[in-house]
């Protein structure tokens, strides 16, 4: 009877001293994070939801579902260190390649959580305010309703910055801005030699905002996918093995700590 006591503690026992390991290990890097500057914009690609899904053997929606919880998680995290601009890709141009009923889902789910981020008690609190970049007219007529809704309730916040790439591609944006300074050339605004970095920029949907100087990818995956192409330049990379939903604290607080090691040369 004792040795059959003892089997069943043991694994009890291994998992509340590996909670207090994970907690001691977090403790220590948020106070290290907390002694030097923080990423100013972090981009995150949010990569794995489906792979998440399959592994945990639910259906590819509850894997959406669980990379939507995650999100609002890792708003609490940047809350946490004082990180001020966060951009996420949450939905790609690629993306809506997809299956009808997936990408019916997704606009569903996005739906839902622009409503939420609008009555968020911690937006409102910490003076966040919410924006979509990307193409519109490519999401369901409920989603950009719940967009405008959401930037509306929070274009007078000015303490953090809050982006969600949805309907976005870099390639399409770079055209976009192109297209805008052709126009401004056509109607004699300004000559082309007056098209230099800072007017690309100033076209671009992050215009308003720094560059992201952190690209923070999940899944393994080791690419920048079409995502902020011109504003990542000079962007530090990080590419971590943990699917999306899967992401924990310490994972992200790690991920920080890398960056803050980093020396950025800007190439000289």
């Amino acid at each position: 009877m004792a040795e059959r006591s003892e089997r069943r503690t043991a694994p009890y026992l291994s998992h509340i001293l590996g909670g207090a390991l994970r907690d001691a290990q977090e403790r220590q890097l948020l106070e290290r994070i907390r002694r030097a500057p923080v990423p100013r914009h972090l981009a995150i690609i949010m990569d794995g939801n489906r792979r998440f899904a399959r592994s945990a053997g639910l259906l590819v929606e509850e894997g959406h579902l669980e990379g939507k919880r995650k999100l609002e998680e890792l708003l609490d995290w940047c809350l946490e260190i004082g990180l001020k601009i966060l951009t996420v890709y949450a939905l790609s141009t690629e993306n809506l390649r997809r299956s009808k009923e997936e990408v019916e889902a997704l606009m569903r789910l996005f739906t839902e959580a622009f409503r939420d981020i609008a009555v968020d008690e911690r937006v409102h609190r910490h003076r966040i305010r919410v924006r979509a970049i990307g193409n519109r007219a490519v999401l369901s007529p409920e989603l950009i309703e719940a967009i405008e809704h959401a930037e509306e309730a929070t274009k007078a916040y000015d303490a953090y910055v809050y982006n969600v790439a949805i309907g976005y591609g870099g390639r399409e944006e770079i055209v976009h801005a192109i297209q805008e300074l052709a126009r401004e050339v056509r109607d004699g605004r300004i000559v082309p030699e007056q098209i230099d970095a800072d007017r690309v920029s100033a076209h671009l949907y992050t215009a308003e905002l720094p560059d992201p100087d952190f690209v923070l990818r999940t899944s393994g995956e080791e690419r920048i996918s079409n995502f902020l192409l011109w504003q990542t330049a000079y962007a530090e990379l990080y590419f971590s093995d943990v699917l999306w939903p899967g992401l924990t604290r310490l994972d992200f607080l790690r991920a920080i700590d890398a960056f803050q090691r980093r020396q950025r040369r800007y190439g000289k």
